[in-house]
């Protein structure tokens, strides 16, 4: 299995999707310690559905159900973007 640090990773993401397409697993590292993998999908975890997912926990389901609100709101520069959603969410 191919080691790659976080840095070359970044320089080089297309090459290393591309080897994981194929079929090789590749390391992450951070420092020199090994922090994630990068590699094929399985076909179990591409055909699984939001319902499963979030049985899982793998998932947050939405709390609201139904299409998204078309909402159209004219931000100010000086306006924080956490407090607008917040005001929005309510």
């Amino acid at each position: 299995m191919e080691r790659i640090g976080i840095r070359d990773l970044r320089s080089n993401a297309a090459a290393v999707v591309r080897r994981a397409e194929a079929g090789q697993r590749t390391v992450v590292t951070v420092g020199g310690r090994p922090v994630a993998q990068v590699g094929p999908l399985t076909s179990a975890a591409v055909e699984r559905t939001f319902d499963e997912l979030a049985a899982q926990g793998l998932l947050i389901a939405p709390r609201r159900s139904g299409p998204p609100n078309d909402v159209t709101i004219t931000v100010w520069g000086t306006l924080r973007l956490d407090r607008l959603l917040r005001e929005i969410r309510g």
